[in-house]
């Protein structure tokens, strides 16, 4: 699911890729957090049925989850503004306007499809496109190692006394 990283991390975050590649997309945040998606109705009354669905005892709970779900994805597209095809062994750094105006996330599928130089926006950067030139790619085993500086960690320390 799309998200942001926040204002607790400064607006530059480092990412290593071990492993296999995988597609991060980028969605442009809507102003005022409106739902923009022209199929955002089918998708509510998909979700309203299973919702209905995995109710049980307690139905408020869920019904709970369901809002909290709706309220995040009221606050992105429902294509990616830009899709980065990250190898294995690559350096992503994301800072300024893509830090602060975008929301990223990786797509919960078996296989990244659509690959080529119209759909990978950093398609002319990639050490081995002919890996992917069949427009697709089978999603392996990958390994992220992200590093951030965190604004405020003086209050996680002083909670965090009794570890001593």
């Amino acid at each position: 699911m799309p998200h942001e990283d926040g204002a607790a991390y400064f607006p530059l975050v480092a990412t290593v890729s071990l492993g296999a590649p995988i597609v991060l997309d980028l969605y442009e945040k809507v102003p005022g957090g409106g739902v923009t998606r022209e199929n955002n109705d089918t998708e509510r009354e998909k979700e309203d049925q299973d919702q209905d669905e995995d109710e049980d005892e307690d139905g408020d709970d869920a019904r709970i989850r369901a809002r909290d779900l709706d309220s995040m994805t009221d606050a992105w597209r429902g294509e990616p503004t830009f899709r980065i095809l990250q190898e294995r062994r690559s350096l992503l750094v994301t800072r300024g306007s893509i830090y602060r105006d975008f929301l990223h996330g990786i797509a919960e599928r078996e296989r990244d499809q659509g690959l080529d130089a119209n759909s990978i926006c950093n398609w002319d950067l990639l050490r081995e496109p002919e890996r992917f030139q069949c427009g697709w790619y089978e999603r392996e085993t990958r390994i992220s190692l992200t590093y951030r500086d965190v604004l405020r960690v003086a209050k996680l320390g002083n909670t965090m006394r009794f570890l001593r």
